[in-house]
């Protein structure tokens, strides 16, 4: 049990990332645990419009995991220019380091969801996606 309390002691952290929106009406920056909060809500509230039928359930554990890197690396872009690699592998290199907190099974599952997010590959992970891309384009649209 230790091994998880201490997992999510160093999600805390999540809360601290900066992100590059404003949460809609307020003068701050959005973290990135709100941001995946909001998505996994989104997500579900956009199901009956995916391309194809997807595990919600997936979709959402993806959701979940899918920046938690940024503990590490601060906020990736998508639409940053330049240094794609460098934050892409570091934030590889944070992902593991926070998995590795966790029992090996769990640590395991978690890296997987972040990996088929990281690859785009699977309905689900594209609907994740798709719902991570238009999340901040709501909140800049209706700020």
């Amino acid at each position: 049990m230790q091994q998880i309390i201490d997992f999510i002691l160093e999600l805390e952290k999540l809360k601290g990332v900066t992100r590059k929106t404003r949460p809609l009406g307020l003068d701050r920056y959005e973290n990135s645990a709100e941001h995946s909060w909001q998505l996994a809500l989104l997500a579900i509230s956009l199901e009956r419009f995916a391309a194809s039928p997807v595990d919600m359930n997936h979709v959402v554990r993806m959701l979940l995991v899918h920046d938690i890197g940024e503990i590490d690396t601060g906020d990736t872009i998508f639409f940053a220019e330049g240094g794609w690699e460098e934050r892409k592998a570091a934030e590889l290199n944070a992902v593991k380091r926070i998995f590795g907190l966790l029992p090996e099974d769990q640590s395991a599952d978690f890296f997987a969801l972040w990996q088929e997010f990281e690859r785009a590959e699977t309905p689900e992970a594209l609907f994740a996606h798709a719902v991570d891309r238009a999340m901040p384009v709501l909140l800049n649209l209706a700020n």
